[in-house]
């Protein structure tokens, strides 16, 4: 799997692409095409897929809401290279699915796969070793649910706008009974 071509022999940089610069254009890894490659046109609100199965030209114009999210993937080693994280933006057809970031260790994956999410604004997602998806924190639509966190008073972010005397000062006492005058006149000062 590889997310923007080949990194240069004697780099030690990640297969990594920018979100801050889209839209962007690359080469990816493809097995069923016929030159093993496609192009990827990946913009903020569109992915366009091109690649040549059997000698016919396919281009394929997908919106970003037609993915399931961004996920985080960990390739096992097997005979063919290392192991490695992944971040992919993850389609149902896994045919369609895009590689965004390929690493050999997991340093940077979870702040770019974060950083994807935020860009794109798709749900974070984290694949199973059997292929299936999951959300990684409970959401309430595109709000995360956790659990609520009690304010303290004296050590908030607010503490330092708020006067320290409004926490000693007492409330005011309301007398039992209160006067009332009654059958008096005012007196008005005129000039």
């Amino acid at each position: 799997m590889s997310a923007g071509g080949v990194a240069p022999s004697g780099s030690s940089r990640h297969v990594r692409l920018d979100p801050f610069a889209l839209p962007v254009r690359f080469r990816t890894a493809d097995t069923s095409a016929d030159t093993c490659e496609r192009i990827v046109e990946l913009a903020r609100e569109r992915v366009v897929l091109r690649r040549a199965v059997a000698g016919m030209r396919m281009k394929l114009s997908l919106p970003i809401q037609s993915y399931l999210g961004v996920a985080l993937r960990v390739v096992p080693p097997d005979e063919t290279g290392d192991g490695s994280v992944a971040v992919v933006l993850a389609h149902r057809d896994e045919a369609l699915t895009v590689p965004l970031f390929v690493a050999a260790d997991g340093t940077d994956a979870v702040a770019e796969w974060q950083l994807w999410a935020n860009v794109l604004g798709l749900p974070l997602l984290v694949a199973e070793p059997d292929g299936s998806l999951r959300e990684p924190f409970a959401r309430l639509g595109a709000v995360r649910v956790a659990e609520s966190q009690g304010r303290r008073r004296r050590c908030g972010p607010i503490k330092r706008r708020r006067a320290s005397i409004l926490l000693r000062r007492k409330p005011g006492r309301v007398s039992p009974a209160p006067q009332v005058f009654r059958n008096e006149k005012e007196i008005i000062a005129r000039s």
